[in-house]
């Protein structure tokens, strides 16, 4: 590092147990994922839950970062990001129906047969009241190239890892596979004398506590994540999640790959445009359209606005014919027979 430019000289690694150094020239391209949400995933099964000390599983992409930014304070602060587990992990578990007992139950709720190759649930179906914040979701069915047709893989996940179940006594990180089907089934409305034959012999479940998987919506400063290409980096950049695009939105696919663009545009010298971010923020027409579907199909002017409603139809009146007009019907602000 010299006061106008940045240089990766070495690779330090193990390579099959043995320390290795890749000496690298200003020639050498190196792309650094610097960060994972997915770093240090613990594995179960149906009979054992995902334990293991994540404190310690934080080798690989994390480390990695922490290296580089003792270096320069133009790196980032990794620890920012990956230092507080209780406020980032969740636990995310994959349900597989073995035979068709549960299958009522879920078409019950969403109204469709999951295994009709159609759209199942069309997002995530989240029970309000469980204690785990327990959600799920069905994919269009087979969902993986050798699934079996007959049978149904449920996404299940909880965002309050530590707290106690309602039908299971236990907090979904110390839960087995079965134990989180049981708890599943009870908020999928199974009959509380079946829900254990269920979990045991017509479902096999695998859970997955992830530490860091909500990592990047910490708070944070503009610094605390790296430019892609950092001010006088000649043969390094960062990709993914963790380093900074501006007006890009985290936890999308589009933002690692427009930063992976970026990356390369950038050190090759290619001359192409990096797709722009989707200006949504700036565009009325969005903004009005995501105004109703925040309150379920109907229009804010449905509300109660106090002591405005007494301008409310004198403002209506006075759009009338106009543009403005137009925009709020098409859009659903305004219904056709206001006055």
């Amino acid at each position: 590092i010299k006061p106008d430019k940045k240089v990766a000289k070495t690779i330090e690694c193990n390579v099959k147990g043995k320390e290795k150094r890749i000496s690298l020239s200003e020639n050498d391209l190196v792309f650094i994922t610097n960060g994972s949400c997915t770093e240090g995933t613990i594995y179960g099964d149906q009979n054992h839950a995902p334990n293991g000390n994540a404190e310690i599983r934080t080798s690989g992409c994390w480390n990695l970062w922490k290296n580089i930014a003792k270096q320069d304070k133009s790196f980032g602060h990794p620890e920012k990001f990956c230092s507080d587990i209780q406020k980032t992990n969740w636990e995310s578990a994959t349900v597989t129906t073995l035979d068709d007992k549960i299958i009522p139950y879920i078409t019950n709720i969403c109204k469709r047969d999951p295994k009709t190759g159609h759209v199942v649930t069309g997002g995530i179906v989240s029970c309000q009241d469980s204690s785990w914040l327990l959600s799920w979701t069905i994919n269009r069915q087979g969902q993986f190239k050798q699934q079996d047709k007959d049978k149904v893989c449920v996404w299940v996940y909880g965002l309050f890892t530590d707290t106690i179940g309602d039908y299971v006594k236990k907090p979904m990180k110390d839960c087995t596979g079965k134990e989180i089907t049981m708890e599943w089934l009870y908020h999928l409305g199974v009959p509380e004398e079946l829900i254990e034959d269920y979990a045991t012999n017509s479902a096999i479940c695998i859970p997955t506590m992830m530490p860091y998987i909500t990592a990047f919506f910490m708070p944070r400063r503009k610094e605390d994540r790296p430019d892609v290409i950092v001010k006088d980096a000649t043969n390094f950049a960062f990709l993914g999640q963790f380093a900074h695009t501006p007006r890009d939105t985290v936890f999308t696919t589009e933002y690692s790959v427009r930063t992976a663009m970026e990356a390369v545009y950038g050190l090759l010298g290619v001359d192409r445009g990096v797709p722009e971010v989707w200006g949504s923020v700036y565009d009325i027409r969005e903004l009005l359209d995501s105004s109703v579907k925040l309150m379920d199909g109907k229009s804010p002017l449905e509300m109660n606005l106090g002591p405005l409603n007494i301008i409310k139809k004198p403002l209506i009146r006075s759009i009338k014919g106009t543009v403005i007009e137009k925009l709020l019907k098409e859009h659903q602000i305004l219904k056709e027979n206001e006055k």
